[in-house]
């Protein structure tokens, strides 16, 4: 089936990573529900208790998914950072976010919690923990015992999945949707580590609109929060201006490719074309089913955001 052309200029013609439209264009995305503000108090007081603070990120948008109080909680703590769904982006921008954390003085363990890759790793740096904890507490004449650890992150970036891998089984529940984790739980692993996996926290007020643009595409907030036809056209213009080797094939082709509208045109009308293509004329649904691809990798390994400092494509 031959592809559609959407008659309108612009799109095809963003730099490599295009900012979203400023706020005003669109609604306000603002997420704080009621579990999520007595999870962090029940958090903030179990903080006390722990030794060591596995920080999981989403690979795809690994700055809008770092919390603003990290440094308040992870004080005086050991700190590892997991970046998970690392299938979800390219190799190449893998190692260039891998180089820029590093600069910051971080490690970043990559992981996928869903295929398993990396969490062996990712045991290992979190048992080299455990034993420098303890050779700390045996230095200051205190007995060895299980290393506390908080798994902390935003919701939906899969602690939960990471958690029950990492154990060998499903102990606690996960689902690719946020809000599922609801209450603090305290998990064994081994005889080494007790983990405990909380609900995801977020920012009382998501300040930025650009990140907050981006946790509504990977679905790291709740879809209450905002309208799926407006952060479908978001996504869309950030991936268009995705070229190799930050994803695996070039976006245009791809989207062309998959739903034979190409988006050569504003991505309210290439919405519209595509929806009389495939769901009757019905943006909403048209919108849902983007988001819904993209979020379970069918367009191909793409994160969407850069480095600080790097604002093109890199060699």
């Amino acid at each position: 089936m031959a592809r559609q052309r959407c008659p309108v200029p612009g799109v095809a013609d963003q730099a490599a990573e295009p900012a979203p439209p400023e706020t005003g264009q669109r609604p306000t995305i603002q997420w704080y529900p009621g579990h999520i503000a007595k999870a962090e108090q029940a958090l903030t007081s179990q903080l006390a208790k722990v030794d060591l603070v596995l920080e999981v990120r989403d690979a795809r948008i690994p700055l809008a998914t770092g919390h603003p109080h990290l440094a308040r909680w992870t004080r005086g703590k050991r700190h590892l950072l997991v970046i998970n769904r690392r299938d979800m982006v390219s190799r190449v921008a893998r190692t260039h976010w891998d180089q820029w954390f590093r600069r910051q003085g971080q490690q970043p363990l990559w992981c996928d919690a869903r295929a398993g890759s990396g969490t062996g790793a990712l045991i290992q740096a979190a048992l080299r923990s455990c034993e420098a904890i303890n050779a700390r507490r045996l230095r200051r004449s205190m007995r060895p015992r299980p290393v506390r650890a908080l798994m902390l992150g935003f919701p939906n970036v899969g602690k939960s999945a990471l958690i029950n891998r990492l154990v060998g089984r499903r102990v606690v529940a996960s689902a690719r949707r946020a809000g599922v984790t609801r209450n603090l739980r305290w998990v064994r692993l081994g005889q080494a580590l007790d983990l405990l996996d909380a609900p995801g926290v977020l920012p009382p007020r998501l300040e930025d609109q650009r990140a907050a643009t981006l946790l509504a595409i990977c679905d790291d907030i709740g879809e209450a929060a905002y309208g799926g036809e407006a952060v479908a056209r978001a996504l869309l213009e950030r991936l268009v201006g995705l070229q190799v080797p930050w994803c695996e094939q070039p976006m245009v082709a791809v989207l062309g490719d998959r739903y034979g509208v190409s988006p050569e045109g504003d991505s309210h009308g290439w919405l519209q074309a595509a929806a009389d293509r495939h769901t009757s004329g019905d943006g909403e649904r048209m919108a849902q089913r983007l988001l819904d691809d993209f979020r379970k990798g069918l367009l191909g390994s793409a994160g969407l955001e850069h480095p600080p400092g790097r604002e093109s494509n890199p060699p």
